[in-house]
This record gives structure tokens, C-alpha cells and sequence, in this order.
């Protein structure tokens, strides 16, 4: 398949995979059970000094979340810049995109650890797609 076609799918993905995180992540505060709302109680409603700054630990979640909603759309706004400048700048693409797919094995790894596996599988397939390209455009010298 077309390396152009290829990055454009995983980014697509990455899109995706953005905004249902971004969704999902934004509504973690609401929770019908019980113990859930204790427990998140629990973590908005007491700060603590850290590096000059009060916060709880649900400001740390949240933080975290948007800062993956961040990471998300500069991931897929580099795969669909690299889709249209494979031949232009070969070597330069083929490194960006074997760093990219190692950050995307990582990341697919963490969420089958910590998330679950909805999220690493289409994580782990925007890996894939890339790995596919960086290797078909080193093949294409």
C-alpha cells in the first residue's frame, strides 16, 4: 500500500483515538457508584504544595489526561506532515517515523497495562502502519 496512504490511516486513527480519549477522559469526575464518587472525592479534594504549586491529586489525572489528549494530536499531526514529505526527505522520514512507531509500541504497552485494550489496539495499530511505512520507504531507495 501506499506509504502516503498508509501514515494518513494511522493518523486517522490517532485522530480517533484522540477524541474518544478526550470524551471519555472528561467525564471522570461524574460516577454514579458509590465508593467511585468517595474515592474521587477523595482525590479533588485535598492539595498539597508540590514545586511551588497547590494541587490535588485529581489535578494531576486531569493534567495527565489533557496533556495525552496533547501528545495524541501532535502524534498524528506529525504522521500526516511525514505522508506528504516521505520523498522529499527520505532519511529524515525514515528516522521520524521509527521514533515515532518506538513512542507508539510504548505508549500501546501502557495502556494494555494500565488502560485496556480497546485504546492499546488502535494504538498499537497506528504503530504498525508506521513501522510498515518507515520500512517500505527504506525499501524504496
Amino acid at each position: 500500500m501506499n506509504i502516503k496512504i498508509l501514515l494518513r490511516i494511522a493518523s486517522g486513527l490517532l485522530i480517533f483515538h484522540m477524541v474518544a480519549h478526550t470524551l471519555g477522559h472528561s467525564g471522570w469526575k461524574r460516577a454514579e457508584e458509590p465508593l467511585k464518587q468517595e474515592i474521587i472525592s477523595k482525590m479533588v479534594g485535598h492539595e498539597f504544595p508540590f514545586m511551588g504549586a497547590d494541587r490535588s491529586m485529581g489535578d494531576y489525572y486531569e493534567g495527565y489526561g489533557y496533556a495525552s489528549t496533547v501528545a495524541l494530536a501532535f502524534m498524528a499531526a506529525v504522521l500526516w506532515i511525514i505522508s506528504s514529505a516521505t520523498y522529499t526527505n527520505r532519511e529524515l522520514s525514515y528516522k521520524i517515523l521509527l521514533s515515532l512507531a518506538l513512542a507508539l509500541l510504548f505508549w500501546g504497552g501502557i495502556e494494555f497495562i494500565y488502560f485496556f485494550p480497546f485504546a492499546a489496539s488502535i494504538t498499537l495499530l497506528a504503530c504498525l502502519l508506521t513501522l510498515a511505512s518507515a520500512i517500505q520507504l527504506r525499501g524504496n531507495k
